[in-house]
């Protein structure tokens, strides 16, 4: 079962398409002696001129210390750093002092759960109370997780005595509502789970989990990596506690990452990260730490990676999520009703016909994924091949490696089309031929 999102958009019409690629100089780019058709946005995407250029100017006119000078290039780049805030505050309907700059997803988890060491380690005083993790206490992650959202709450369980519990998956790899309904329970503290399975490209059932975890008192965590990049997101409507997602997959910079939370929840959590920037007052005995975001934002910050991701949000924004989501959930049935139709194919997530991300994962009998990738780049089309940093999904799947296609805003069904024949074509070029 997936969440449907209502979407009445019309997808991108190949005219804008073909506009939208010129933004992107890469995309000009030949591999193999074959134009390039980038299939692999779901690891990185492409960024285009103008976040390329964002970050460049910064460099060239406004480089300096954020939140320290008092001369003009320091309050210049302070306000430009904060304007970046701001903006993708608003593209996820978030208070700015909401959006704490990470290094990326996975230092916003290991943020997070960090902080929440610290605080079961009595840091924080009464009001980090709500957040202590005891012996005997449940964190709740799901089978189709990313490490990044697998293994910073395993290492969490392990210092705090807390048990790590899973919500199981069926055949398919989607989750399975009924087990989760007995998983979280009365001794649950958190639930961490993917809004979209890097892997799958399912969608999970989000009021349904935060419905489960709300219930007991469990704060949620979701891991928005693949769903704030393609999908229109309102953190007031998904109602979760924190929130986490990477630049690099949403036409931004590499370095640049963010944790929404609750600002209420940030300003009770005791800080990770310690140092310049996130203090309030400092003595030889002690300190005190200002309120969210500052009290997460130790030490030099990625101040033009900031101002990028605000650039890269300046386009999705002006092409509208909620098109670029109609458009790839076209290419998702396509990639979906392409592959089953090739012999020895087998998808892993949702049927053809069930929703899905513009992304799809695939097996192909008896050949290894990464022959498949290789082929597949000898014709100039990058995809992903491995276990997509996601061991215990294709543990279950009885699978050690997959191919992945994932799509973007710049995809065109041209570019769909090459893959799928060239997909069609790699069993009898390897012999393996049913």
């Amino acid at each position: 079962m997936t969440t449907t999102i209502p979407n009445t958009a019309s997808p991108l019409a190949l005219s804008e398409i073909e506009a939208i690629r010129t933004l992107f100089p890469i995309l000009s780019t030949t591999v193999n002696g074959h134009g390039l058709v980038y299939l692999d946005s779901g690891a990185t995407s492409q960024r285009p001129e103008s976040v390329i250029q964002a970050e460049s100017d910064y460099a060239r006119r406004a480089n300096s210390a954020v939140h320290r000078g008092a001369h003009t290039l320091a309050a210049e780049a302070t306000d430009l750093f904060e304007q970046a805030r701001e903006r993708v505050a608003a593209f996820i309907g978030a208070d700015e002092r909401e959006i704490v700059w990470t290094s990326g997803a996975t230092g916003a988890l290991n943020l997070l759960a960090y902080s929440i060491g610290n605080a079961s380690a009595g840091l924080g005083g009464a009001e980090a109370d709500r957040f202590r993790l005891q012996a005997g206490d449940e964190i709740v992650v799901t089978e189709a997780e990313h490490h990044a959202n697998l293994i910073p709450w395993q290492q969490l369980a392990a210092r705090t005595g807390a048990t790590l519990r899973f919500i199981p998956v069926d055949d398919d790899g989607i989750l399975d509502l009924d087990a989760a309904s007995a998983v979280i329970g009365d001794r649950t503290r958190i639930v961490a789970f993917a809004h979209v399975s890097n892997v799958t490209g399912a969608i999970a059932p989000v009021d349904a989990l935060r419905t489960l975890a709300h219930r007991v008192g469990a704060l949620v965590v979701l891991d928005a990596c693949q769903s704030v990049p393609h999908l229109p997101i309102d953190v007031a409507a998904l109602d979760v506690d924190f929130l986490v997602f990477s630049g690099h997959k949403m036409l931004g910079p590499n370095g640049i990452g963010v944790l929404y939370g609750r600002r209420e929840l940030l300003d009770a959590l005791p800080p990770f990260l310690t140092g310049g920037s996130m203090i309030e007052t400092v003595t030889m005995e002690d300190a005190t730490f200002l309120p969210s975001p500052q009290r997460f934002e130790a030490g030099t910050q990625p101040v033009s990676q900031a101002i990028a991701l605000a650039a890269a949000v300046d386009v999705l924004t002006g092409v509208g999520m909620d098109r670029i989501h109609a458009t790839e959930a076209a290419y998702g049935a396509r990639l979906a009703s392409g592959l089953v139709a090739i012999p020895g194919v087998r998808l892993v997530g949702p049927r053809p016909g069930t929703e899905r991300v513009g992304l799809a994962s695939f097996d192909l009998a008896g050949v290894h994924a990464h022959d498949v990738g290789q082929f597949l780049d000898d014709q100039g089309i990058a995809v992903r091949v491995g276990h997509h940093c996601a061991q215990p999904l294709h543990r279950r799947l009885g699978l050690t490696a997959t191919t992945r296609a994932s799509a973007y805003l710049y995809t065109t069904d041209a570019e769909i089309d090459a893959f799928l024949d060239a997909t069609s074509r790699v069993a009898a070029f390897f012999g393996a031929e049913r």
